[in-house]
């Protein structure tokens, strides 16, 4: 079972993941980061109204990335670095896709936030007539796994039918938010019929702040699954080595 430190906008850098990496995690997923001039300029719209995000500029964030992949595998040689990456067109995403030392290189099609979405990226991704070829192209070109994170249950999108789209594309991993609206546990159902009816390695994430949660997860049938908010203040109080 894969254990997952899921990305948190503004904190997930290799400082904060080298801390909590010992609690038994096998991916380190760093950002969310921002990589061409509209997903950065709404990075930076979202710091302006005072919400945590990274914002670096165009001319230092794959350099940056690179250094941060590097700070962590110096301490984890043997757990596998993800970047979770947003951009609006696949080139971007490729590049990062080609930095030493990064095993998986993740798609952003989970944020929700305005400035993101207004742009056609984060969860407005599933909404893209050419998401496959987005993926594909990404996954043809690049030296490391590919994964794709997206949101569960967005209104008008089907999830099961984006999951196929993205095993096709070619992807590794489906990283997927079983966030159900109006309740406050992971959409368990949903969780179940992508395992059943897909082949991807299916990562599950939402509400996992115990281990009755991991378990109820782990009977859906997923590869692995991934913890963001109950590790942000760097103390787990329940044990995930036992999965």
């Amino acid at each position: 079972m894969l254990k997952v430190v899921a990305p948190m906008a503004g904190i997930s850098n290799s400082e904060f993941l080298n801390k909590v990496i010992p609690y038994g995690f096998d991916v380190a997923t760093l950002g969310g980061y921002s990589l061409d001039e509209p997903t950065i300029e709404a990075s930076k719209k979202i710091v302006e109204r005072g919400r945590k995000e990274f914002d670096f500029s165009l001319d230092e964030i794959f350099s940056h990335i690179e250094k941060e992949v590097t700070s962590i595998k110096n301490v984890h040689r043997n757990v596998k670095v993800s970047a979770n990456v947003r951009a609006t067109t696949p080139q971007p995403i490729i590049e990062v896709g080609k930095i030493k030392g990064l095993d998986i290189v993740e798609i952003n099609c989970h944020c929700r936030q305005d400035e993101i979405t207004s742009i056609g990226c984060g969860q407005e991704m599933l909404k893209r007539p050419d998401l496959q070829d987005f993926i594909s192209q990404i996954a043809d070109n690049v030296d490391c796994e590919v994964s794709v994170k997206i949101r569960a249950n967005v209104d008008g999108i089907d999830t099961l039918h984006v999951a196929h789209l993205i095993e096709d594309a070619g992807a590794d991993y489906l990283h997927i938010d079983a966030m159900k609206n109006g309740v406050f546990d992971a959409d368990y159902d949903l969780l179940k019929k992508v395992c059943d009816n897909t082949k991807v390695k299916v990562i599950g994430n939402n509400s996992i702040n115990c281990e009755e949660n991991i378990k109820k997860m782990v009977k859906t049938g997923i590869y692995g699954f991934s913890i963001a908010r109950a590790v942000i203040s760097g103390n787990l109080d329940f044990k995930i080595s036992q999965f």
